[in-house]
């Protein structure tokens, strides 16, 4: 491992109040604003931190609000933030007795989770067999299934030929989409919308898939071209109490990467929100879930639910969920990983009024390309209802290394409208010089007749760009802006 450095650790309690005793010390094994949120949480609770960097980010602000802090390597993730090794010498060193992995880098590895049980260490978050069937997508929609909750037609698992994913299609009917078991993010993942692009779209999606995760194994679903991405939030502490904390709309999306979401769903009914709230509760249950997660599914144009995938950890738009229920999920994912019970019933659960957080990105808002760089201003907006989650600062120099997001701007308002207005007041006193950010490309959306009327769907940004169709396919049956 890399030469490590400490800073000056500050006096801390553990008592979080009402008796209850929770970790001394939590080391966070992750950066940027995720880190700054769980030290947050950990502050509140009388928790001491322990942040881990590596020796590009020596000056990041979660370095310096952190108790303690380790160098754990060099700027590449695979020899740093993705080490497993350094990791977990950064926390015997510093007698942290709990590992709180964030999202991205190692939060959905198994292996990792096992690691940490090994050490005598807590992970805060779910079981390493609840992430190895989130990774699993394939065999997630077969226990779902099992359990009567709808999934897309497609294969009963993963397909091993050409020739089985050919008799899938046939059987389901064109088009089709191959996606990767273990995939995310749109890699391993191919539409195909004639017969003769499946061949060379399966073992596209197949090496792709192996390079990206490792893992070849594909599956096959019908592709429906224009649905929304509804996702539930759920906390369970593994004593069967399970709840939801309502839906996220995550539709606004580019390349499959999340760029906006809101919540209320601005399609959802009381009926169909509870719906979907018992989906997702049952399948927390049939996977023996434990910590907070979110159950993911899509919507077609009749409003007909499918489960897409679980992720086994905390996401990125938590913000836009506590901003209504008033739950602090980190804090809830620490007490559930200590042994507590849930803090909350079902019947409390009480969304309020309109939430919604866009990402700011540090790219060019015309070619989405990353714009690394020194920030030679940072001021975020404020006010009742706006919240900003980062880790920039006036004088902060952006990485290239990671990825490119650098806050996130929540509202909450009493409905959508007023939302949509304070989100754009927001966007408008968020000054950021140095560097150019996805600002203007929020605004842009915004001001969308479409999106004002909730009136979109998964293809809504390349309807944005070309109006007349709303996804091109190329010769590979891949998908193209």
């Amino acid at each position: 491992m890399a030469s490590r450095s400490f800073l000056s650790s500050r006096q801390t309690g553990c008592e979080p109040g009402h008796g209850m005793k929770l970790f001394k010390k939590i080391l966070i094994a992750n950066r940027s604003e995720i880190a700054v949120r769980v030290i947050r949480a950990c502050k509140e609770l009388g928790i001491r931190t322990v942040a881990v960097f590596s020796d590009v980010e020596r000056e990041a602000l979660h370095v310096r609000l952190a108790d303690e802090a380790v160098c754990i390597g060099p700027a590449n993730p695979a020899h740093s933030y993705l080490s497993i090794p350094a990791i977990l010498s950064a926390s015997e060193l510093t007698d942290s007795e709990a590992i709180h992995p964030g999202y991205g880098f190692l939060s959905e590895n198994p292996q990792f989770a096992e690691a940490c049980a090994t050490s005598g260490i807590t992970f805060i978050g779910p079981a390493a067999e609840s992430m190895k069937l989130g990774g699993d997508k394939a065999k997630a929609r077969q226990i779902m299934k099992r359990r009567g909750i709808p999934v897309v037609p497609g294969s009963d698992g993963p397909v091993d030929s050409e020739e089985a994913a050919l008799k899938t299609a046939k059987r389901i009917g064109l088009p089709v989409i191959i996606k990767a078991s273990a995939g995310g993010g749109g890699r391993g993942m191919r539409i195909v919308l004639e017969e003769d692009e499946l061949s060379s779209a399966f073992y596209m999606a197949q090496r792709e898939a192996l390079a990206a995760f490792g893992n070849g194994e594909v599956y096959v679903e019908k592709y429906l071209p224009s649905i929304r991405h509804i996702e539930v939030q759920i906390l369970s502490d593994g004593k069967g109490n399970v709840i939801h904390l309502g839906e996220r709309d995550c539709s606004v999306q580019r390349r499959h990467q999340k760029l906006i979401e809101e919540s209320p769903s601005p399609v959802a009914t009381e009926k169909f929100r509870k719906k979907l709230g018992e989906l997702a509760v049952r399948a927390a249950k049939a996977v023996k879930y434990k910590n907070a997660g979110t159950v993911e599914f899509i919507v077609d144009q009749e409003q007909n639910i499918y489960f897409m995938e679980m992720n086994a950890r905390v996401q990125v738009e938590h913000p836009v969920t506590e901003e209504l229920t008033g739950v602090d999920i980190i804090k809830e994912q620490i007490k559930i990983a200590a042994g507590f019970p849930l803090t909350y019933k079902q019947s409390q659960i009480k969304p309020v009024g309109h939430a919604m957080e866009c990402r700011i990105n540090a790219e060019d808002p015309d070619k989405f390309i990353p714009s690394p760089g020194k920030l030679t201003l940072f001021m975020p907006p404020g006010g009742p209802g706006v919240r900003v989650d980062t880790a920039a600062y006036t004088g902060w120099v952006v990485p290239s290394h990671y990825d490119s997001m650098i806050a996130k701007l929540i509202v909450h308002a009493k409905n959508r409208e007023d939302a949509i207005a304070k989100m754009k007041m927001a966007l408008d006193m968020f000054i950021i010089e140095g560097i150019r950010t996805t600002i203007p490309f929020h605004k842009k959306v915004l001001n969308h007749p479409d999106f004002i009327k909730g009136n979109f769907g998964t293809d809504f940004i390349e309807r944005m760009v070309n109006p007349l169709q709303s996804v091109e396919v190329g010769k590979n049956g891949s998908t193209e802006t």
